[in-house]
Protein backbone atom coordinates (compact mmCIF):
# COMPACT_ATOMS: atom_id res chain seq x y z
CA UNK A 1 0.00 0.00 0.00
CA UNK A 2 3.06 2.25 -0.13
CA UNK A 3 4.60 3.49 2.89
CA UNK A 4 3.90 7.38 2.40
CA UNK A 5 2.08 7.92 5.92
CA UNK A 6 4.72 6.04 8.39
CA UNK A 7 7.26 7.59 6.66
CA UNK A 8 6.20 10.95 7.24
CA UNK A 9 5.46 10.31 10.65
CA UNK A 10 8.81 9.38 11.14
CA UNK A 11 10.34 12.45 9.63
CA UNK A 12 8.08 14.21 12.05
CA UNK A 13 9.53 12.43 14.91
CA UNK A 14 13.23 13.41 13.12
CA UNK A 15 12.13 16.94 12.95
CA UNK A 16 11.14 17.07 17.16
CA UNK A 17 14.14 15.57 17.68
CA UNK A 18 16.07 18.74 15.52
CA UNK A 19 17.36 16.53 12.77
CA UNK A 20 17.13 18.12 9.53
CA UNK A 21 15.31 15.90 7.33
CA UNK A 22 14.85 15.11 3.63
CA UNK A 23 12.51 13.21 1.61
CA UNK A 24 12.86 10.83 -0.92
CA UNK A 25 9.78 10.41 -2.93
CA UNK A 26 9.24 7.80 -5.94
CA UNK A 27 6.32 6.12 -7.50
CA UNK A 28 6.96 2.61 -7.74
CA UNK A 29 4.22 0.55 -9.37
CA UNK A 30 1.70 3.28 -8.97
CA UNK A 31 2.43 4.06 -4.99
CA UNK A 32 4.09 6.77 -3.50
CA UNK A 33 7.17 5.66 -1.69
CA UNK A 34 9.43 7.20 0.30
CA UNK A 35 12.95 6.97 2.02
CA UNK A 36 13.01 9.15 5.18
CA UNK A 37 16.73 10.70 5.48
CA UNK A 38 17.86 12.70 8.54
CA UNK A 39 20.87 14.23 9.47
CA UNK A 40 22.50 16.50 12.61
CA UNK A 41 23.22 19.08 10.48
CA UNK A 42 21.83 20.57 6.93
CA UNK A 43 23.32 19.58 3.73
CA UNK A 44 25.53 16.11 2.78
CA UNK A 45 29.00 15.48 4.43
CA UNK A 46 31.90 13.61 2.67
CA UNK A 47 31.73 10.90 4.59
CA UNK A 48 28.95 9.97 6.99
CA UNK A 49 27.79 6.57 9.14
CA UNK A 50 24.71 4.89 7.66
CA UNK A 51 21.92 3.76 10.06
CA UNK A 52 19.67 2.13 8.11
CA UNK A 53 16.09 0.94 8.78
CA UNK A 54 13.19 -0.40 6.66
CA UNK A 55 9.73 1.08 7.24
CA UNK A 56 7.77 -1.67 5.13
CA UNK A 57 6.14 -4.89 6.67
CA UNK A 58 5.15 -7.68 5.40
CA UNK A 59 1.42 -9.01 5.10
CA UNK A 60 0.39 -9.73 8.60
CA UNK A 61 -1.69 -12.63 7.37
CA UNK A 62 -5.05 -13.80 8.96
CA UNK A 63 -5.99 -11.36 11.85
CA UNK A 64 -7.47 -14.32 13.87
CA UNK A 65 -3.97 -15.85 14.67
CA UNK A 66 -3.05 -12.71 16.42
CA UNK A 67 -4.20 -13.82 19.63
CA UNK A 68 -1.93 -11.37 21.51
CA UNK A 69 -3.03 -8.37 20.10
CA UNK A 70 -6.86 -8.67 20.18
CA UNK A 71 -6.97 -10.20 16.78
CA UNK A 72 -5.67 -6.79 15.49
CA UNK A 73 -1.96 -7.48 14.22
CA UNK A 74 -1.56 -3.16 14.25
CA UNK A 75 -2.69 -2.47 17.91
CA UNK A 76 1.00 -2.46 19.84
CA UNK A 77 0.44 -4.75 23.00
CA UNK A 78 2.47 -4.80 26.08
CA UNK A 79 2.63 -8.14 27.72
CA UNK A 80 4.96 -8.32 31.61
CA UNK A 81 6.08 -12.07 31.16
CA UNK A 82 8.04 -13.69 33.89
CA UNK A 83 11.73 -14.45 32.39
CA UNK A 84 11.53 -12.23 28.88
CA UNK A 85 10.20 -8.91 30.78
CA UNK A 86 8.00 -6.91 29.42
CA UNK A 87 7.29 -8.15 25.22
CA UNK A 88 5.52 -5.57 22.82
CA UNK A 89 3.70 -7.59 20.49
CA UNK A 90 2.43 -6.11 17.10
CA UNK A 91 2.93 -6.17 13.32
CA UNK A 92 6.72 -4.57 12.33
CA UNK A 93 7.72 -4.56 16.64
CA UNK A 94 10.92 -6.51 15.46
CA UNK A 95 11.12 -6.21 11.50
CA UNK A 96 12.06 -3.17 12.12
CA UNK A 97 10.01 -0.17 12.86
CA UNK A 98 11.17 -0.06 16.63
CA UNK A 99 14.58 -0.33 15.33
CA UNK A 100 14.31 3.00 13.79
CA UNK A 101 13.34 4.56 17.22
CA UNK A 102 16.35 2.99 19.31
CA UNK A 103 18.64 4.40 16.22
CA UNK A 104 16.60 7.97 16.81
CA UNK A 105 17.52 7.72 20.84
CA UNK A 106 20.88 7.07 20.10
CA UNK A 107 21.31 10.07 17.98
CA UNK A 108 19.65 12.07 20.62
CA UNK A 109 20.90 11.34 23.59
CA UNK A 110 24.47 11.71 21.60
CA UNK A 111 23.28 14.98 20.45
CA UNK A 112 22.46 16.24 23.87
CA UNK A 113 25.79 15.29 25.14
CA UNK A 114 28.16 16.82 22.48
CA UNK A 115 26.35 20.25 23.92
CA UNK A 116 26.90 18.66 27.48
CA UNK A 117 29.22 16.08 29.14
CA UNK A 118 31.19 16.37 25.80
CA UNK A 119 31.60 19.75 25.53
CA UNK A 120 30.43 20.97 22.18
CA UNK A 121 32.32 18.51 20.33
CA UNK A 122 32.06 18.11 16.48
CA UNK A 123 31.47 15.34 14.39
CA UNK A 124 33.82 13.96 12.40
CA UNK A 125 31.76 11.25 10.81
CA UNK A 126 27.93 12.23 11.57
CA UNK A 127 25.27 9.88 11.34
CA UNK A 128 22.89 9.33 8.60
CA UNK A 129 19.42 7.98 9.95
CA UNK A 130 17.92 6.57 7.05
CA UNK A 131 14.18 4.88 7.08
CA UNK A 132 13.54 3.42 3.61
CA UNK A 133 11.38 1.53 1.54
CA UNK A 134 10.79 -1.66 -0.31
CA UNK A 135 12.85 -3.74 1.83
CA UNK A 136 9.78 -6.79 1.43
CA UNK A 137 9.92 -5.99 -2.09
CA UNK A 138 13.28 -6.24 -3.29
CA UNK A 139 15.22 -3.34 -1.39
CA UNK A 140 14.10 -0.92 -3.75
CA UNK A 141 14.36 1.77 -1.60
CA UNK A 142 17.66 1.34 -0.84
CA UNK A 143 18.73 0.93 -4.57
CA UNK A 144 17.43 4.47 -5.26
CA UNK A 145 19.01 6.07 -2.25
CA UNK A 146 22.27 4.88 -3.63
CA UNK A 147 21.64 5.30 -7.45
CA UNK A 148 20.39 8.89 -6.81
CA UNK A 149 23.55 9.38 -4.37
CA UNK A 150 21.53 10.58 -1.67
CA UNK A 151 24.01 9.61 0.91
CA UNK A 152 27.60 9.46 1.73
CA UNK A 153 28.17 6.13 3.68
CA UNK A 154 31.94 5.00 4.54
CA UNK A 155 30.23 2.62 6.64
CA UNK A 156 26.54 0.94 7.62
CA UNK A 157 24.31 -0.46 10.23
CA UNK A 158 22.06 -2.06 8.73
CA UNK A 159 18.43 -2.53 10.96
CA UNK A 160 17.16 -6.23 11.11
CA UNK A 161 15.97 -8.90 14.06
CA UNK A 162 19.15 -10.45 14.99
CA UNK A 163 18.43 -11.27 18.75
CA UNK A 164 21.41 -8.45 19.38
CA UNK A 165 23.95 -10.03 17.52
CA UNK A 166 26.41 -8.90 14.93
CA UNK A 167 25.76 -10.26 11.83
CA UNK A 168 28.70 -9.71 9.37
CA UNK A 169 27.73 -12.25 6.41
CA UNK A 170 24.17 -12.98 4.75
CA UNK A 171 22.45 -15.29 2.37
CA UNK A 172 21.84 -13.59 -1.27
CA UNK A 173 18.24 -13.56 -2.63
CA UNK A 174 16.58 -14.31 -5.87
CA UNK A 175 12.90 -13.68 -6.52
CA UNK A 176 11.32 -15.88 -9.74
CA UNK A 177 8.04 -16.57 -11.24
CA UNK A 178 6.55 -18.71 -13.29
CA UNK A 179 3.66 -18.94 -15.16
CA UNK A 180 1.62 -21.78 -16.35
CA UNK A 181 -0.55 -21.87 -19.07
CA UNK A 182 -3.90 -23.58 -19.18
CA UNK A 183 -4.70 -25.81 -22.52
CA UNK A 184 -7.11 -24.55 -25.23
CA UNK A 185 -9.22 -27.49 -24.29
CA UNK A 186 -8.85 -26.22 -19.95
CA UNK A 187 -9.36 -22.48 -21.03
CA UNK A 188 -13.09 -24.14 -23.21
CA UNK A 189 -14.25 -25.75 -20.46
CA UNK A 190 -13.43 -23.22 -17.50
CA UNK A 191 -15.08 -20.62 -19.10
CA UNK A 192 -18.24 -23.08 -20.15
CA UNK A 193 -18.40 -24.27 -16.28
CA UNK A 194 -17.93 -20.29 -14.80
CA UNK A 195 -21.53 -19.74 -17.05
CA UNK A 196 -23.04 -23.36 -16.37
CA UNK A 197 -25.98 -23.46 -13.96
CA UNK A 198 -25.43 -27.44 -13.28
CA UNK A 199 -21.83 -26.61 -13.20
CA UNK A 200 -20.43 -28.38 -9.28
CA UNK A 201 -16.47 -28.05 -8.25
CA UNK A 202 -15.23 -29.62 -5.18
CA UNK A 203 -12.80 -27.50 -3.09
CA UNK A 204 -10.08 -28.42 -0.43
CA UNK A 205 -8.30 -26.35 1.85
CA UNK A 206 -4.16 -26.88 3.06
CA UNK A 207 -3.61 -25.36 6.36
CA UNK A 208 0.04 -25.03 7.18
CA UNK A 209 2.65 -22.70 9.42
CA UNK A 210 3.31 -19.27 8.16
CA UNK A 211 7.68 -18.49 8.58
CA UNK A 212 10.24 -15.92 7.40
CA UNK A 213 11.22 -17.94 3.85
CA UNK A 214 14.98 -17.35 5.04
CA UNK A 215 14.43 -20.22 7.18
CA UNK A 216 11.64 -22.69 5.78
CA UNK A 217 11.41 -25.74 7.74
CA UNK A 218 10.57 -23.20 10.82
CA UNK A 219 7.31 -23.08 8.80
CA UNK A 220 5.11 -25.51 7.15
CA UNK A 221 4.37 -24.52 3.41
CA UNK A 222 0.19 -25.12 2.85
CA UNK A 223 1.47 -24.65 -0.92
CA UNK A 224 3.95 -27.42 -0.91
CA UNK A 225 0.99 -29.80 0.71
CA UNK A 226 -1.59 -28.54 -1.86
CA UNK A 227 0.73 -29.22 -4.77
CA UNK A 228 1.12 -33.32 -2.77
CA UNK A 229 -2.42 -33.78 -2.80
CA UNK A 230 -2.51 -33.19 -6.54
CA UNK A 231 -0.17 -35.74 -7.41
CA UNK A 232 -2.69 -38.27 -6.18
CA UNK A 233 -5.81 -37.05 -8.07
CA UNK A 234 -6.55 -39.04 -11.09
CA UNK A 235 -6.15 -37.91 -13.86
CA UNK A 236 -8.03 -35.48 -16.75
CA UNK A 237 -9.58 -33.66 -13.54
CA UNK A 238 -9.60 -29.85 -14.65
CA UNK A 239 -8.17 -27.51 -11.91
CA UNK A 240 -10.34 -24.44 -11.78
CA UNK A 241 -8.54 -22.37 -8.88
CA UNK A 242 -5.54 -22.55 -7.21
CA UNK A 243 -4.88 -19.98 -4.51
CA UNK A 244 -2.41 -19.79 -1.58
CA UNK A 245 0.06 -17.44 0.89
CA UNK A 246 0.06 -13.56 1.44
CA UNK A 247 3.66 -12.85 -0.68
CA UNK A 248 6.58 -14.64 -1.64
CA UNK A 249 8.73 -14.29 1.00
CA UNK A 250 7.03 -15.81 3.32
CA UNK A 251 6.00 -19.72 4.07
CA UNK A 252 2.40 -19.76 2.61
CA UNK A 253 -0.06 -20.87 5.24
CA UNK A 254 -3.49 -21.25 3.57
CA UNK A 255 -4.16 -22.44 0.28
CA UNK A 256 -7.02 -23.41 -1.34
CA UNK A 257 -7.35 -25.98 -4.26
CA UNK A 258 -10.80 -25.84 -6.39
CA UNK A 259 -11.62 -28.79 -8.92
CA UNK A 260 -13.99 -29.80 -11.51
CA UNK A 261 -14.87 -33.44 -10.99
CA UNK A 262 -16.88 -34.46 -13.84
CA UNK A 263 -14.75 -32.85 -16.93
CA UNK A 264 -12.25 -34.92 -18.33
CA UNK A 265 -9.67 -33.54 -20.89
CA UNK A 266 -6.74 -35.29 -22.21
CA UNK A 267 -4.14 -32.37 -21.66
CA UNK A 268 -4.28 -30.79 -17.87
CA UNK A 269 -2.13 -28.51 -16.11
CA UNK A 270 -1.79 -30.95 -13.66
CA UNK A 271 1.47 -32.62 -14.98
CA UNK A 272 3.00 -29.85 -16.15
CA UNK A 273 3.31 -28.31 -12.63
CA UNK A 274 4.67 -32.17 -11.24
CA UNK A 275 7.33 -31.83 -13.96
CA UNK A 276 8.25 -28.08 -12.66
CA UNK A 277 8.43 -29.71 -8.86
CA UNK A 278 10.51 -32.44 -9.81
CA UNK A 279 13.09 -29.83 -11.13
CA UNK A 280 12.89 -27.69 -8.01
CA UNK A 281 13.28 -31.17 -6.29
CA UNK A 282 16.64 -31.56 -8.52
CA UNK A 283 17.90 -28.06 -7.13
CA UNK A 284 17.34 -28.50 -3.95
CA UNK A 285 19.40 -31.61 -3.43
CA UNK A 286 21.96 -29.94 -5.62
CA UNK A 287 21.89 -27.18 -2.77
CA UNK A 288 23.26 -29.27 -0.29
CA UNK A 289 26.63 -29.23 -2.26
CA UNK A 290 27.41 -25.71 -1.52
CA UNK A 291 26.96 -25.81 1.98
CA UNK A 292 28.28 -22.99 4.20
CA UNK A 293 28.72 -23.65 8.06
CA UNK A 294 28.11 -20.08 9.24
CA UNK A 295 24.62 -19.71 8.25
CA UNK A 296 21.42 -22.19 9.28
CA UNK A 297 20.25 -23.77 6.97
CA UNK A 298 23.21 -24.18 5.93
CA UNK A 299 22.76 -24.54 2.38
CA UNK A 300 20.10 -22.77 -0.21
CA UNK A 301 16.76 -22.70 -0.10
CA UNK A 302 13.79 -22.06 -1.39
CA UNK A 303 10.60 -20.87 -0.85
CA UNK A 304 7.26 -20.94 -2.93
CA UNK A 305 5.09 -18.44 -1.51
CA UNK A 306 2.58 -17.46 -3.49
CA UNK A 307 -0.09 -19.28 -6.36
CA UNK A 308 -2.63 -17.41 -8.20
CA UNK A 309 -4.88 -18.29 -10.65
CA UNK A 310 -5.39 -16.22 -13.95
CA UNK A 311 -7.96 -16.42 -16.81
CA UNK A 312 -5.31 -18.22 -19.04
CA UNK A 313 -2.16 -19.72 -16.92
CA UNK A 314 -1.72 -20.16 -12.67
CA UNK A 315 1.15 -17.81 -11.75
CA UNK A 316 3.54 -19.22 -9.17
CA UNK A 317 6.35 -16.52 -7.31
CA UNK A 318 9.16 -17.35 -4.80
CA UNK A 319 12.37 -16.76 -3.94
CA UNK A 320 15.77 -18.64 -3.38
CA UNK A 321 18.47 -17.62 -0.36
CA UNK A 322 22.05 -18.23 -1.82
CA UNK A 323 24.86 -18.65 1.05
CA UNK A 324 28.29 -17.10 -0.24
CA UNK A 325 29.88 -20.52 -1.13
CA UNK A 326 27.17 -20.28 -4.32
CA UNK A 327 29.45 -18.33 -7.14
CA UNK A 328 27.15 -16.62 -9.89
CA UNK A 329 28.05 -19.56 -12.34
CA UNK A 330 26.67 -22.24 -10.04
CA UNK A 331 23.80 -19.32 -9.51
CA UNK A 332 23.03 -19.26 -13.69
CA UNK A 333 23.22 -22.67 -13.86
CA UNK A 334 20.44 -23.48 -11.47
CA UNK A 335 18.21 -20.81 -12.71
CA UNK A 336 19.15 -22.64 -16.47
CA UNK A 337 17.50 -25.79 -14.67
CA UNK A 338 14.37 -24.53 -14.03
CA UNK A 339 14.27 -22.28 -17.03
CA UNK A 340 14.33 -25.58 -19.26
CA UNK A 341 11.80 -27.90 -17.33
CA UNK A 342 9.34 -24.76 -17.78
CA UNK A 343 10.36 -24.04 -22.09
CA UNK A 344 9.45 -27.96 -21.83
CA UNK A 345 5.59 -27.80 -20.79
CA UNK A 346 5.55 -24.47 -22.16
CA UNK A 347 5.87 -22.24 -18.98
CA UNK A 348 7.15 -18.60 -18.76
CA UNK A 349 10.02 -18.45 -16.64
CA UNK A 350 11.43 -14.99 -15.05
CA UNK A 351 14.23 -13.83 -12.32
CA UNK A 352 12.55 -10.61 -10.90
CA UNK A 353 15.15 -9.77 -8.78
CA UNK A 354 18.95 -10.62 -7.56
CA UNK A 355 21.10 -10.19 -4.84
CA UNK A 356 24.07 -11.15 -4.34
CA UNK A 357 25.22 -12.78 -0.79
CA UNK A 358 27.50 -10.60 1.26
CA UNK A 359 30.28 -11.21 3.79
CA UNK A 360 31.94 -8.13 5.59
CA UNK A 361 35.95 -8.18 7.04
CA UNK A 362 35.15 -9.14 10.65
CA UNK A 363 38.89 -8.04 11.36
CA UNK A 364 38.01 -4.09 9.86
CA UNK A 365 38.10 -1.61 12.24
CA UNK A 366 34.67 -0.87 11.95
CA UNK A 367 33.43 -4.54 12.73
CA UNK A 368 35.70 -4.22 16.03
CA UNK A 369 34.52 -1.52 16.75
CA UNK A 370 31.01 -3.08 17.14
CA UNK A 371 31.86 -5.90 18.53
CA UNK A 372 33.61 -4.44 21.38
CA UNK A 373 30.50 -2.48 22.12
CA UNK A 374 29.15 -5.61 22.37
CA UNK A 375 31.57 -6.79 24.78
CA UNK A 376 30.86 -3.78 27.06
CA UNK A 377 26.94 -4.70 26.93
CA UNK A 378 27.54 -8.10 27.96
CA UNK A 379 26.14 -9.23 24.41
CA UNK A 380 27.92 -11.73 22.20
CA UNK A 381 30.92 -10.04 21.25
CA UNK A 382 31.75 -12.54 17.57
CA UNK A 383 30.28 -12.14 13.96
CA UNK A 384 27.30 -13.89 12.79
CA UNK A 385 25.81 -15.00 9.81
CA UNK A 386 21.87 -14.73 8.82
CA UNK A 387 20.19 -16.72 5.94
CA UNK A 388 18.02 -12.89 5.61
CA UNK A 389 18.66 -10.89 2.97
CA UNK A 390 18.29 -7.40 3.47
CA UNK A 391 19.99 -3.96 2.13
CA UNK A 392 23.08 -4.82 3.23
CA UNK A 393 23.30 -7.30 -0.12
CA UNK A 394 23.10 -3.94 -1.97
CA UNK A 395 25.12 -1.62 0.02
CA UNK A 396 27.82 -3.87 0.27
CA UNK A 397 28.10 -3.97 -3.37
CA UNK A 398 28.94 -0.20 -3.66
CA UNK A 399 32.12 -0.96 -1.17
CA UNK A 400 30.34 0.04 2.02
CA UNK A 401 31.20 -2.28 4.80
CA UNK A 402 27.76 -3.47 6.68
CA UNK A 403 27.22 -4.97 10.43
CA UNK A 404 23.42 -5.92 10.46
CA UNK A 405 22.13 -5.61 13.63
CA UNK A 406 18.32 -5.06 15.82
CA UNK A 407 16.82 -5.92 18.78
CA UNK A 408 13.94 -8.63 18.44
CA UNK A 409 14.17 -12.66 17.06
CA UNK A 410 13.71 -13.24 13.57
CA UNK A 411 13.35 -17.04 12.35
CA UNK A 412 10.13 -17.98 14.17
CA UNK A 413 9.19 -14.24 14.45
CA UNK A 414 9.35 -11.97 11.71
CA UNK A 415 6.44 -12.44 9.31
CA UNK A 416 4.69 -14.41 11.43
CA UNK A 417 1.55 -13.69 13.96
CA UNK A 418 2.49 -12.78 17.38
CA UNK A 419 5.39 -11.08 15.80
CA UNK A 420 6.96 -9.67 19.05
CA UNK A 421 10.34 -7.98 20.96
CA UNK A 422 11.46 -7.40 24.44
CA UNK A 423 11.17 -4.49 25.59
CA UNK A 424 14.79 -4.54 27.34
CA UNK A 425 16.58 -5.53 24.11
CA UNK A 426 14.97 -2.29 22.71
CA UNK A 427 17.09 0.25 25.50
CA UNK A 428 20.45 -2.27 25.02
CA UNK A 429 19.95 -2.02 21.26
CA UNK A 430 20.06 1.86 21.61
CA UNK A 431 22.92 2.09 24.38
CA UNK A 432 25.29 0.07 21.29
CA UNK A 433 24.20 2.74 18.49
CA UNK A 434 25.01 5.38 20.80
CA UNK A 435 28.65 3.73 21.56
CA UNK A 436 29.13 2.89 18.38
CA UNK A 437 28.23 6.37 17.21
CA UNK A 438 30.15 7.69 19.56
CA UNK A 439 33.53 5.99 18.79
CA UNK A 440 32.97 6.14 14.71
CA UNK A 441 31.16 9.54 15.16
CA UNK A 442 33.63 11.44 17.29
Amino acid sequence: MGNAEIANYAAALCREAGLSVELQSENVNGLEQINVIARVNTGRPTTEILLQTHLDTSDSGAFGLWTKTGANPFSASIYSESEAGEVLYGLGAADTKLDFLCKLQAIIELKADLNGRLNGRSWKVPPVLVGTFGEETGMTGAIRLIRKKMISASMALVGEPTDLKAVCAGKGFVAVEIEIPFSDEEKELRAVHDVSDASTTQSRMFVGKAAHSSSPTAGESAILKMFEYMTKLPEGLVIMEMDGGVNFNTVPSHAVLEIDMVGAVSETIGPKISRIMRAIAILEKSFQEFSDPDFNPSHATLNIGLVRTYEDFVKFSGCCRLPPTVSNDVYEKWMEVLRLACDEVGAVFRVTEYKQPFRTDSNSPFVEVCLEELGKLGLPDACEAQSVANEANVFSRFGIPCVVFGPGRGVGNSHAPNEHVRIDQLHAATRFYRGVLERVSL
